[in-house]
């Protein structure tokens, strides 16, 4: 709905299995990963359009719109797939763009895809099962948000503690 409100061009196949595959690297196959867990659900998806005989062109679009769906700020500026499925999961976890429908249009989708009620504890508990072996993944992603709700000896990384504390800066 919201690439035809904009007027976008896209191919609604290559749209339908980023968003497939997007949370992909979530799931118990990648229980012992630790790349971050877009660029698993990416590498599966080019795996999967590449038996497919999909060119390598539209593979790599698939894979950079599945990597970068978590990095706010990046996919809108891509293609339209990239900022189709970035939008795509930010309306489902958190509301963003909700008024942009209209009552009726959100009630379709959500009489097609129905909530359950315990929907953003239970994601959240998902998200953290996946990520809490592979902390280091999260730094600079909404996800580190997640590992310091479900952990509280979760420590984010502070950029500038990193950039005063370097070895440029401290002389070593």
């Amino acid at each position: 709905m919201a690439g035809k409100r904009k007027g976008l061009t896209f191919d609604p196949e290559l749209l339908y299995i980023a968003a497939m595959f997007h949370d992909y690297g979530l799931t118990a196959s990648y229980g012992e990963s630790h790349l971050r867990y877009e660029v698993d659900g990416a590498n599966a998806a080019r795996d999967f359009l590449r038996s497919h005989g999909i060119s390598e062109a539209d593979g790599q679009s698939v894979w950079l719109a599945i990597a970068l769906h978590t990095t706010n700020g990046i996919s809108p500026h891509l293609y339209p797939i990239a900022a189709l499925l970035a939008e795509g999961a930010n309306m489902d976890l958190v509301g963003a763009g909700y008024d942009d429908f209209t009552a009726a249009q959100r009630s379709a989708v959500e009489t097609v895809y129905p909530r359950p009620p315990q929907f953003a504890e239970g994601f959240l508990q998902a998200l953290y099962d996946s990520l809490k072996h592979r902390p280091e993944t999260t730094q600079g992603t909404g996800l580190a948000d997640v590992m310091a709700y479900k952990d509280p000896g979760f420590r984010r990384r502070d950029f500038s503690n990193l950039m005063r504390k370097s070895r440029w800066a401290v002389g070593q």
